[in-house]
């Protein structure tokens, strides 16, 4: 029997990347996965968004683990989007016991709109979050089997980049908002023993991180990525390595850890 056997997770952001790798290890424990991904790009974002194909992917390895999955393409800065799809899978499946917040966007490269850039990337990062959250967490409550909610900050959720661009700034105050966000539903959910913890990453393959434009920056001395080293001997994770990590925190086997700031990070933190 898996390790989350018999539950049903939320996940934002499911269509590629890191939600697409819990999705598919979650289902892989036993879990049944409603997801949802906006599968179009945004005005302000110089890299490309996944698609629909790559939703429709993601359902087909969910469901070759032998789980079910609702995927449907929704904003997530749109709360009544976020619930319309999350009241379509608590119809199928009756249930959610895990909330995985992961829906985010970067830019990094020189600013081209920087109001526009910098309410993107909060709506979608922070608001996102939000929205993900105040839609599932009355029903965790209903539902009376505890639960565990995860938010993707990152690594600039904690150690704040250098840098005057917009894209930059609004990517590290939406990583730290989440913060708030996590320590606030923590205290508060405790009661209910629904745990809430933030998770950081650094560098991971993805989407975005895998484009053109980050190619670019990293292969530039004076940009600040240049900066942007681990201290192990790694130079970016696979997004089954979060996986592997969330899957244990949202199990039995982390049962205890709630209102953390919790790093996968190959020592990016501390270098």
């Amino acid at each position: 029997m898996g390790s989350v056997a018999g539950k049903v997770a939320f996940i934002t952001g499911v269509a590629r990347g890191q939600g697409r790798a819990h999705a598919v290890r979650l289902a892989s424990e036993g879990a049944d996965i409603i997801g949802l991904d906006i599968c179009a790009d945004l005005e302000s974002m110089d890299y490309p968004n996944a698609t629909l194909d790559d939703l429709t992917e993601t359902k087909r390895l969910v469901e070759a683990t032998g789980r079910r999955m609702i995927a449907r393409q929704a904003d997530v800065r749109y709360y009544d989007q976020v619930e319309a799809v999350f009241e379509e899978g608590v119809a199928e499946f009756g249930r959610i016991d895990i909330v995985l917040a992961n829906a985010g966007v970067i830019r990094l490269a020189s600013e081209a709109n920087p109001q526009l850039e910098w309410d993107e990337i909060l709506s979608t990062n922070l608001t996102g979050v939000w929205n993900a959250c105040r839609v599932t967490i009355p029903k965790m409550i209903e539902c009376g089997n505890g639960g565990s909610i995860v938010m993707t900050s990152s690594t600039a959720g904690i150690k704040a980049p250098a840098t005057m661009l917009a894209g930059g700034q609004a990517y590290s105050a939406s990583k730290h908002g989440m913060i708030g966000l996590m320590r606030t539903w923590a205290r508060e959910l405790a009661q209910y023993s629904i745990r809430v913890n933030t998770i950081h990453p650094t560098g991971v393959l993805t989407g975005m991180t895998q484009n053109e434009t980050m190619a670019a920056m990293f292969a530039d001395p004076t940009a600040m990525t240049a900066t942007m080293q681990n201290a192990l001997p790694v130079q970016i994770l696979e997004a089954t390595d979060i996986a592997d990590f969330v899957e244990f925190l949202v199990s039995e086997r982390g049962r205890y850890i709630t209102g953390q700031t919790l790093g996968v990070d190959a020592g990016f933190l501390v270098n």
